[in-house]
């Protein structure tokens, strides 16, 4: 059997960034740690670090509670009032967010200071863009789908910024710009979607549209991840999305000449590396 494993699979720059920065508290600060939501999106990660000691705070109520500790900011970014917060409570802050999305959430500030509304393509429920809406105003809306941009509550000639969740579907977000682009709004565009997350996804097809089979590794609530299935699942009806390699049915690959594998932003290398192995072994 081939087995395809996408070279660009695993822990992306911002992911590893905020994930040794916790590791790193947990050497040489005596202070009890904590990390605004989970730092990414990945159970096994997260149950290692809460075992380390590393408790997670999921609400800003949460966090008005703390006093005498370290709070780490996800990869994931979070709004300006968490920032507030902690300052105000004298909290030290270790800002582990992902350099690109930090950089959304300045264009988000200077540009909805500059007067035009913020439009954010991506998942409202989604944590980086609830941490985008935190530099914009109570103006700024969000996008996910065509049919939501001919309900949007905009007047004629407004000025808006269009930006994006780093990791949205490249296709999809042009898509909707062109849905943008047939009003008449005064539209200033950036493209902000993260070029790992362009590359993994353009791999990803490729791959998928070779194999038998293709298998997507990742957290079931990664963002990232369902993306990179939804895509392959296009080229490739035999695409398995599964967390672990207890969640590889063994069926699903023992009758196939070929299998891709790719993973998302926040799978650890070490997930990918026991999944490709038991597939050319046992498979």
């Amino acid at each position: 059997m081939e087995v395809v494993v996408a070279k660009s699979a695993g822990f992306c720059f911002g992911v590893k960034r905020a994930v040794d920065q916790v590791y790193e508290q947990l050497k040489r600060n005596d202070k009890p740690i904590y990390t605004f939501g989970p730092i990414i999106h990945n159970e096994e990660v997260v149950r290692d670090l809460e075992e380390k000691g590393v408790k997670v705070i999921e609400t800003e109520e949460e966090l008005q509670t703390i006093r005498d500790a370290v709070v780490v900011i996800r990869s994931h970014g979070v709004g300006k009032r968490v920032y507030d917060i902690l300052e105000g409570n004298g909290i030290e802050i270790i800002d582990a967010t992902c350099p690109y999305v930090r950089k959304i959430h300045k264009v988000a500030q200077e540009q909805n200071q500059d007067g035009r509304r913020i439009i954010i393509i991506g998942n409202e429920s989604h944590p980086e863009v609830q941490g985008i809406k935190g530099w914009g105003n109570a103006n700024t809306l969000v996008v996910e789908t065509p049919e939501q941009v001919e309900t949007l509550p905009l007047v004629e000639g407004e000025r808006l910024c269009i930006v994006s969740q780093t990791t949205f579907n490249y296709k999809k977000f042009q898509d909707l710009v062109d849905k943008f682009s047939e009003t008449r709004y005064d539209i200033l565009v950036l493209n902000t979607i993260c070029n790992a997350t362009q590359e993994r996804q353009v791999e990803a097809r490729r791959i998928a549209s070779e194999v038998d089979a293709m298998i997507v590794v990742g957290g079931k609530s990664s963002s990232n991840t369902q993306k990179l299935y939804e895509i392959c699942r296009r080229e490739c009806k035999n695409t398995y999305y599964i967390q672990t390699l207890g969640d590889l049915d063994p069926d699903c690959v023992n009758s196939v000449r070929s299998v891709g594998i790719t993973a998302g932003a926040s799978t650890p290398n070490h997930i990918i590396e026991e999944v490709h192995t038991n597939v050319r072994v046992k498979f």
